[in-house]
């Protein structure tokens, strides 16, 4: 399989207290499924989403490249556009633990460019859409950016397809929580 790199290369030698470049192919691995393929600045896959359930979309698995599960993410069955996400150890349905992270979907006549408000414990995040179409941020109470993704380029400078975007992460922030988001935002999106 060909690697794809990310335009600018960082290094990846700490994957959490490095600002670090990835490339989003919003295409699954496995056949006649719906999912994302992550690749570092090395061209090596990272994570993967793989959405098996093609119509109700009600629970995916964030996995590393070995398919170790990161993260399940569920969608509440009585709330509109509400997503709660839970780590490996408790992904378990019957579990009554607490999620790790909760996303809502905004209301765009109220909100206009914030499409999610995300809570991490007793931290805020929100995702907001940019100008570009595919393009978006997600940004802290603060209103700093913690990650950034956009439609990605050739190194010539040809614009490739709206599934393949280039995602910036910010140094001290767990990769593993923006990719969660990320997929929860695609599934919104309607593009998982």
């Amino acid at each position: 399989m060909a690697k794809v790199y990310p335009q600018e290369s960082t290094s990846s030698n700490s994957i959490n207290s490095k600002r670090e470049t990835y490339t989003l192919w919003m295409k699954s691995l496995v056949f006649h499924s719906n999912g994302c393929t992550v690749y570092d600045s090395n061209g090596d896959i990272v994570y993967r989403v793989d959405n098996y359930d093609r119509k109700g979309k009600r629970e995916v698995t964030l996995m590393d490249l070995r398919g170790r599960v990161l993260c399940s993410i569920k969608k509440k069955l009585l709330a509109f556009g509400s997503w709660d996400g839970y780590r490996s150890n408790s992904c378990n349905c019957e579990s009554m633990e607490e999620p790790w992270f909760q996303v809502k979907r905004c209301n765009k006549m109220i909100t206009r460019k914030v499409e999610c408000e995300i809570k991490v414990g007793c931290q805020k995040y929100y995702i907001v859409k940019t100008s570009d179409k595919a393009a978006f941020r997600i940004v802290n109470i603060d209103g700093q950016i913690v990650a950034e993704a956009k439609q990605k380029y050739s190194p010539s400078g040809v614009v490739l397809d709206n599934d393949v975007l280039t995602l910036d992460v910010a140094g001290d922030t767990d990769h593993s929580l923006v990719m969660a988001l990320v997929t929860v935002y695609g599934l919104i999106c309607g593009r998982m």
